[in-house]
């Protein structure tokens, strides 16, 4: 069968908000089955818990941001896209600041922090969501049109496409297509970073955004090219982060889905609508478990999460 998934121990890290530029310490612990995935505020004088649901989702002004009255847990897609990718279903996640450390920008770090805390199947059956029928939404039109949908699918992949006319972008991929039936998220996704550019700092930090940015833990681009001396990381870096972030949004759904998801010009405001909407058109999916592994579509059965 395939279990629902926890970590083993508890793992700890420290690093900085990308857009509070402010210190946390971020803990994971192992949870129960039927947890779901639970933000902790401990440094409140009363903590507060936030379930990590896409109806608790507040504010995606360059983020996706969980509240539950004036308590905030911000930048939540990183360490999201890590649990979905490598099928954690159960965490305790407790932070000392509003943000989740943005580590060095993509969901690598919280890869090695999850594996290294040991992954453990727990005695319960994973609970998957299959489209029946597509959910679709968009915003603007023409040139400016933005759009995203999920779509019927016997596995799980991804579609993306974007449009920043911008000479580095330019350079590269501007869409690519991830199938878990025989890529890896570890190895084709987790490592892409966020990006942004030096024209727009200025105004990001004005608005409270932005303020622990850096090149450790961004691509940064000036008018024509990129400034990391390090250069990219894949030679689709800025599509495939935005995949990334996709699958992180999405996991806020509450289960894995089994469907196809794809989009032009997304973001996390466009990404939480799509997950709201399919989460209220209860006819357009079904809960599905598995009680043998190759009863599974393929991409499950390699576990791909883990390879």
């Amino acid at each position: 069968m395939i279990r629902q998934r926890t970590i083993q121990s508890v793992t700890r890290t420290t690093g900085v908000g990308l857009h509070s530029g402010k210190r946390v310490e971020l803990t994971l612990r192992p949870a129960a089955p039927n947890t779901g995935i639970v933000f902790h505020r401990i440094d409140l004088p009363e903590p507060v818990t936030i379930p990590a649901q896409a109806h608790y989702v507040t504010d995606t002004r360059m983020a996706s941001v969980l509240s539950v009255g004036d308590a905030r847990v911000s930048t939540v897609e990183h360490l999201m896209s890590a649990c979905a990718g490598l099928g954690i279903d159960n965490l305790h996640v407790d932070l000392t600041a509003e943000e989740v450390p943005i580590m060095d920008g993509s969901a690598g770090t919280f890869v090695f922090l999850l594996k290294s805390a040991g992954i453990e199947e727990q005695n319960a059956l994973k609970q998957f969501i299959r489209l029946k029928e597509t959910v679709e939404v968009s915003q603007g039109e023409g040139d400016a049109a933005k759009w995203a949908r999920l779509e019927p699918y016997d596995g799980f992949a991804l579609s993306f496409s974007i449009d920043f006319h911008h000479p580095a972008i330019n350079a590269t991929a501007n869409r690519a297509e991830i199938d878990f039936a025989n890529q890896s998220y570890v190895k084709d996704i987790a490592r892409a970073r966020t990006f942004g550019f030096m024209q727009d700092v200025e105004m990001l930090r004005s608005a409270g955004l932005a303020r622990g940015g850096s090149l450790d833990n961004a691509i940064v681009m000036d008018e024509y090219r990129v400034l990391n001396a390090d250069g990219l990381r894949y030679d689709d870096e800025f599509v495939k982060h935005k995949i990334l972030d996709a699958i992180g949004d999405l996991y806020l759904i509450g289960r894995p889905l089994i469907g196809r998801y794809v989009a032009h010009k997304s973001g996390h405001a466009l990404n939480n609508e799509l997950a709201r909407a399919l989460l209220a058109q209860t006819a357009c999916w079904e809960l599905t478990t598995f009680d043998t592994g190759d009863t599974a579509p393929l991409a499950f059965q390699q576990e791909w999460a883990l390879s």
